[in-house]
Order: C-alpha cells, then sequence, then structure tokens
C-alpha cells in the first residue's frame, strides 16, 4: 500500500507515480501520456477530476511537481540497492559454505576466510532455495495432516456433546424405572398398611359395639334391680325369682378383654424395610460381569442402551478414534483384566457368523491387520480355533450358548456350552498384557446377565 506522501505524487488516471506531469487550468496535475489518453476518448477536452473545460490544447509541464517525482524515484531505487559488507562496504558477491554467509571479494581474501570455500551469490542462493523448497513441501502435506486431524477433532467435539447427550437419557431411563419399581414397592407397602389398619380398626369398632351392648344390657339390669328392691315387700317376693335369674346370668357374661396382636405390626411393615427392599430390587436389576465398550465398536455395529448386546446395522458416522476397530466387525469389552479368574456368558442362538475370546490390550484395531487374539471363530457352518499359534478345527456340535472363562494366572482361555456342560477347547498362554473381552459378529451377539443373589454373614 503506497504511503501519504507516495499517494500525492501519483496521477489520478494511473495510479502510479507521475511521469512528465502537466498542469491544467483547473490546477489538477496528471501524467502527459495519461491526460492525452484519457481526451482520446471524450469528445470535450476537460478535467478528469473536476470536469473543467482546459483552454489549452498542450498543457504545460508541471516542473516542480516533476522533479519532486524523479527525487522519490531516485530514493526509491537507492533504497532498493545491492546489500553491501558491513565490514568493507563492498557488495556481497559470495556466500561462504564454510560460515554460511553471504561475503564480499575483499572478505574472502582476508584471514577469517582461509581455505574456506566460495560459491557465487547467486549459485548458492538457487541451491539454498532448492534445498528449502524441498522441505517445504512435507511441511505444506502436514499442514494439510494437521488440518485434517483438526476436522476430525471437530467432529469428535460434536460427538462428545451427543454421546453425553444420549448417555444423560439412558440414565435418567435407567433411574425412572429403579423409581417405578420403589413408587410401586412403597405403595404396595402403603396399601398392606391401610388394609391392616383397616381390619383392626373394623375388630375394635365391633368390639366397642359388642361391649356397648353388654353395657347397656347390665345397666339396665342394675336399673330394674333396684326398682324392685324399693317395692312392697309382697312385690318383691313375687319377682325375687326372677330378678335374682336376671342378676345370675348377668355375672356369668366374661369380662371384656383386649385381644392380642389388636395393634398395627410395625415391625412387618419397617423391620430392615431398606433391606428387604433392596433384596426384591434384584428380580428387576441385571448384571452382566462383562459390558461392551462402545468406543471400540466397529461402525457398523449397533449396540444396545445396557451395552450387552450388538448386532451389524448401517454404518455410523463416528469419530476414528484410537480405540475404534475400522475394519473387523468388532469391540472389546469394557473391562481388561491382569489377573484373577473371570467368565462370561454368549448367546449366539442362530448367529451366522461370529468370533469371540481375548485380545490384549495392545490390539491392531486399524486395518486387517489382528494380531494378539486368542478366539473361537464359527463361519460358513464350521468352528475353528485362531489364535498367535495359527489356527485349527472343532469338531463342535450346534452351540446356542457359550461360556468364555479366562485364568490369567494360569494362563488358560476356555470354552464351554453351558447348556450340556461340555467343553469346547481351552488355550494355554503365559499373558504378559491386559487382556480384553473381543467379540466380532456378523449379524447378532448377546451378552448374558448371572444371577443375583443376596447372603447374609451373621459371623460378625
Amino acid at each position: 500500500m503506497a504511503s501519504r506522501s507516495e499517494e500525492d505524487l501519483c496521477c489520478a488516471i494511473c495510479q502510479d507515480v507521475f511521469i512528465d506531469p502537466v498542469l491544467l487550468s483547473c490546477s489538477h496535475s496528471f501524467c502527459k501520456v495519461c491526460l492525452k489518453s484519457w481526451w482520446k476518448k471524450k469528445q470535450v477536452k476537460e478535467c478528469p477530476l473536476c470536469k473543467r473545460r482546459s483552454s489549452k490544447r498542450e498543457p504545460p509541464c508541471n516542473l516542480v511537481l516533476k522533479n519532486l517525482c524523479e527525487s522519490f524515484i531516485q530514493g526509491s531505487d537507492q533504497s532498493s540497492s545491492p546489500a553491501l559488507c558491513s565490514l568493507h562496504s563492498e557488495k556481497l558477491r559470495l556466500f561462504c559454505l564454510d560460515h554460511q554467509q553471504p561475503v564480499c571479494l575483499i572478505c574472502r581474501d582476508s584471514e577469517k576466510h582461509i581455505d574456506h570455500r566460495f560459491r557465487p551469490i547467486d549459485e548458492a542462493a538457487q541451491q539454498h532455495k532448492k534445498q528449502l523448497q524441498g522441505t517445504l513441501e512435507p511441511l505444506k502435506k502436514k499442514l494439510q495432516s494437521f488440518e485434517r486431524v483438526k476436522v476430525e477433532f471437530e467432529q469428535t467435539a460434536e460427538h462428545i456433546k451427543v454421546q453425553a447427550g444420549l448417555t444423560e437419557t439412558q440414565i435418567k431411563g435407567q433411574f425412572d424405572k429403579l423409581h417405578r419399581f420403589l413408587e410401586e414397592e412403597e405403595e404396595a407397602r402403603m396399601t398392606a398398611l391401610r388394609e391392616e389398619e383397616e381390619q383392626k380398626s373394623r375388630m375394635m369398632k365391633e368390639k366397642i359395639e359388642s361391649l356397648s351392648r353388654d353395657i347397656t344390657a347390665l345397666s339396665d339390669t342394675i336399673r330394674t334391680t333396684e326398682e324392685e328392691l324399693r317395692a312392697e315387700d309382697v312385690s318383691f317376693l313375687i319377682n325375687y325369682n326372677a330378678a335374682g335369674e336376671r342378676v345370675h346370668q348377668r355375672l356369668l357374661l366374661d369380662g371384656p378383654q383386649l385381644a392380642s396382636g389388636a395393634l398395627i405390626d410395625k415391625t412387618k411393615h419397617l423391620g430392615n424395610l431398606n433391606f428387604n427392599v433392596w433384596n426384591k430390587m434384584k428380580d428387576v436389576v441385571f448384571y452382566c460381569p462383562v459390558v461392551l465398550d462402545p468406543n471400540s465398536a466397529n461402525p457398523w455395529l449397533v449396540l444396545s442402551e445396557d451395552l450387552s448386546s450388538l448386532i451389524r446395522g448401517e454404518k455410523q458416522k463416528l469419530p476414528d478414534n484410537p480405540e475404534r476397530f475400522d475394519h473387523y466387525f468388532s469391540v472389546l469389552g469394557s473391562e481388561g483384566f491382569n489377573s484373577g479368574t473371570h467368565s462370561w456368558d454368549v448367546l449366539v442362538e442362530d448367529s451366522t457368523r461370529w468370533a469371540m475370546g481375548v485380545s490384549e490390550e495392545s490390539v491392531q484395531r486399524k486395518g486387517s491387520k489382528l494380531s494378539g487374539t486368542w478366539r473361537i471363530v464359527f463361519y460358513e457352518g464350521k468352528y475353528t480355533t485362531d489364535s498367535p499359534s495359527g489356527l485349527s478345527v472343532l469338531s463342535v456340535q450346534k452351540i446356542q450358548r457359550i461360556r468364555v472363562k479366562l485364568d490369567w494366572n494360569k494362563g488358560e482361555l476356555s470354552f464351554c456350552d453351558p447348556d450340556t456342560n461340555k467343553h469346547i477347547h481351552t488355550f494355554t498362554h503365559t499373558f504378559t498384557q491386559k487382556m480384553f473381552p473381543f467379540f466380532s459378529i456378523g449379524d447378532h451377539m448377546k451378552l448374558l446377565p448371572v444371577n443375583v443373589s443376596v447372603i447374609l454373614d451373621q459371623s460378625s
């Protein structure tokens, strides 16, 4: 961009520094050639800026402006003059290969550069430009790589928001189920309490009514007997036997007693209430010893909300994070094991293609090379084993469920049919890494929950 002083020295037509400027009667100046070219297109010779007619066909030269422009151009040429040696004020004509710096001819012959190698400035510049150009291409590729990764990062950031929102909805759904169970359990217990209250209140009402009748009868007998005691002797003696019999009958009545169990059985309603509800809750909650890790699942796999089953569906738009399988339709369990014994049951039923077992934590998840896995495979009606040791065919009948058992310490991975308790295969290997449950499917598969029970420890 031109500076303010340079703008003042520029022709309004060509926008460049004046060359042979001429002065019009309106005091505006233009390059002589520019003005003639402008007037050729016009019928009237007028100023290109203010449109005032010019009285002269050949405007005079603006000498002051011309001198200023020439001085400005000379100053610009001097500012762009070749760089000079800071020591000898000579033009830098050579490049010292040993010091990697431009030098003049005097520098070349100085003691500082004895036995040094030199190249002409233009040749050295060309070579260094070529070298720098060579490093620029990889840098451009790196920039493209960074830009691609940035896009992936942005997609991942969006996916995190989607994941969080979906997970929040699922958490609320699970707690809604628990809330409904607790609300229903509360209502059932409140109903039982109200029924007991109604039953025992009705019983007490009946007893009170019966006792009231007895009190009325006794009161009547007492009043009648007192009246007869006040009667004349003859009349009293005539009614004496009847009066005595009435009193005797009332005396034979049993005294009123409150039956046991009349009060509300609070222990039935409140005793170990939290524990009893929790114990009953095991019938509506499930526990899977292995749950699936959605962040490792191939994009073609669709996992259930409780992360216990998977099917092959339409390809989903998911981040290609390092944990995710991108070639095999595989997924890992969410938790790895580096000690102890662990087992889990898998329902395969009529699935036409599947594989299951364990894989090392370092398993290659990108591309078609799948190493570090020990598994049994069902494909095209045949059962085979697949491990770093190689493949082998299994002689097995149709299986509906499979139990996988990993004994990390003993280095054993075994498979059996829990329906028939028949052994299928056992791998032996000294495991050194954390091992993760491994699953791969062609259509569907489900991890089965275990039975939940409550055991009371009364030893303390």
